[in-house]
């Protein structure tokens, strides 16, 4: 069967001044967001973030105490959930169990009066998508939780709505299941070209499947940008620290010198300009490690220390050095390092280059400045 891809525009949705409160409790802060038409955007946080409500609201099952949905220039607020016309998938699957796949798939194409012949093209073309066409006579409990869950997509695609809301779809997996399914839910986004916003709270997944990445926080949106802007140019220690692993020095910057706040030591700043209290990120992935008596490359800088603890992981190595002032840093390293140099206990500098450096805007504590 050839597939039809790309037949429906993804809708903008413009979020402006959202607000939510039970009670005393804010879960929403005047929260102002725009999701570009045909992208794949995530709404990342932890557990309470509001998250979950935001995306509930966009649905219409919630309703803001303050502020305007907007979806391709019309307001929502006043439109009740059927009829906005969205896909909605969660993580439970919520599929019919008495129900044949083909069924469950046809099952929102029957409420919309499509003709059979309609509804039998539509079904057939789901399935196709997602790679099921040949298991729609089988009933859910015959199917695995990842084809569970592709059922789950195909019903939520099947009438080609303008924007697809998927609510945690992936936490009841297993790890090799879930990336599976990470690169399939990338995949459905790139063939069908509608507008996805996916909640999560697993920061490798927003990472490998989004365009852009909106990380909440408290009820309010702390950065917006790409993967890779979130990941390498966060604006504050909490986006940082949410994003990856890291190593966060609270200090005093001079122009382009940084003088750490516990030790005193003084490594560069990438830049000039810099004055007064910062706080500076170094990813672990950035850092080389070698014996304390090797050399350091010309235009690095570094640290000395002792080996903690050292990790294997297949392709890397992750490394603990407890430095001089107490603190422990973390280096990400390829394999091919030798054994002996990260042996516990053994005396190695820990260096990096300049341009590696990330300024934060937010100065910390140096006593919480180092995250795993």
């Amino acid at each position: 069967m050839t597939r039809k891809t790309n037949t429906t525009s993804g809708a903008p949705i413009r979020l402006s001044n959202i607000s939510k409160s039970y009670g005393d409790t804010v879960i929403l802060d005047d929260l102002s967001l725009d999701i570009r038409g045909g992208e794949f955007l995530t709404l990342l946080g932890a557990s309470g973030s509001g998250k979950s409500t935001l995306l509930n609201i966009i649905a219409g099952f919630v309703k803001p105490t303050g502020g305007t949905v907007e979806v391709d220039g019309a307001t929502m607020n006043k439109v009740p959930p059927h009829k906005r016309g969205f896909g909605m998938v969660f993580q439970n699957y919520s599929l019919f169990p008495h129900m044949t796949i083909a069924e469950n798939v046809a099952f929102p194409l029957k409420r919309r009066g499509w003709s059979k012949e309609r509804i039998a093209a539509g079904v057939a073309e789901a399935l196709d998508v997602v790679q099921l066409g040949h298991l729609g006579a089988r009933k859910p409990s015959e199917l695995s939780g990842g084809q569970q869950q592709r059922v789950a997509l195909a019903r939520a695609i099947v009438f080609r709505p303008p924007v697809l809301l998927m609510d945690e779809p992936l936490g009841a997996l297993d790890k090799l299941l879930r990336e599976q399914l990470q690169l399939e839910v990338r995949r459905l986004h790139q063939e069908l070209g509608i507008t996805f916003i996916f909640v999560t709270h697993d920061q490798d997944e927003a990472l490998a499947m989004s365009d852009r990445i909106a990380l909440l926080r408290n009820g309010s949106i702390v950065q917006v940008g790409s993967p890779e802007e979130l990941y390498k140019s966060p604006n504050s220690r909490y986006a940082a620290e949410f994003i990856g692993a890291s190593n966060i020095f609270a200090g005093r910057a001079v122009g382009a010198d940084f003088a750490d706040k516990d030790t005193g030591q003084c490594f560069r700043l990438p830049g000039s300009g810099h004055r007064g209290d910062v706080s500076v990120l170094l990813r672990p992935e950035r850092l080389q490690v070698c014996a304390h008596t090797e050399p350091i490359p010309v235009g690095c800088d570094s640290v000395t220390g002792v080996v903690e603890d050292s990790v294997y992981f297949g392709s890397s190595r992750q490394v603990l050095v407890r430095t001089k002032a107490d603190r422990v840093v973390i280096a990400r390293t390829p394999v091919p390092l030798s054994h002996d140099a990260v042996t516990p206990g053994a005396r190695v500098s820990v260096y990096w280059n300049v341009g590696d450096v990330t300024i934060l805007s937010d100065p910390i504590d140096s006593s919480t400045a180092v995250s795993a």
